[in-house]
């Protein structure tokens, strides 16, 4: 399916997670919440269901959530649940962390 990606905002300073951000927009079931570490995103839809993308470092193994050798994520790809059933409310990324609340 096609889409036409809009502009990149001013002051992003990373265009794949633009790109990641601007397809999960264009998703059946947006983001409902997202956060932005350095090199990779992750966010919640509205089942509080998680998907996450970017790049992670030589430094950070297992930062996108996908298990080993999954080193980078041009596309936001959900995440296996490992929640317990429970649903996601928040979420926090930084240089070598994400970190998902849930109720």
């Amino acid at each position: 399916r096609g889409f036409e990606l809009p502009a990149q905002p001013e002051g992003e300073g990373c265009a794949v997670r633009w790109l990641c951000y601007s397809a999960l927009l264009c998703e059946s079931n947006p983001p409902a919440r997202a956060a932005a570490g350095a090199r990779h995103s992750i966010f919640i839809d509205g089942e509080g269901r998680l998907s996450s993308c970017g790049k992670e470092s030589g430094l950070t193994p297992g930062l996108l959530g996908h298990g080993e050798g999954v080193t980078r994520l041009n596309t936001p790809t959900r995440l296996p649940s490992t929640l317990g059933g429970e649903r996601a409310v928040s979420v926090s990324a930084g240089d070598g962390h994400s970190l998902a609340i849930t109720a």
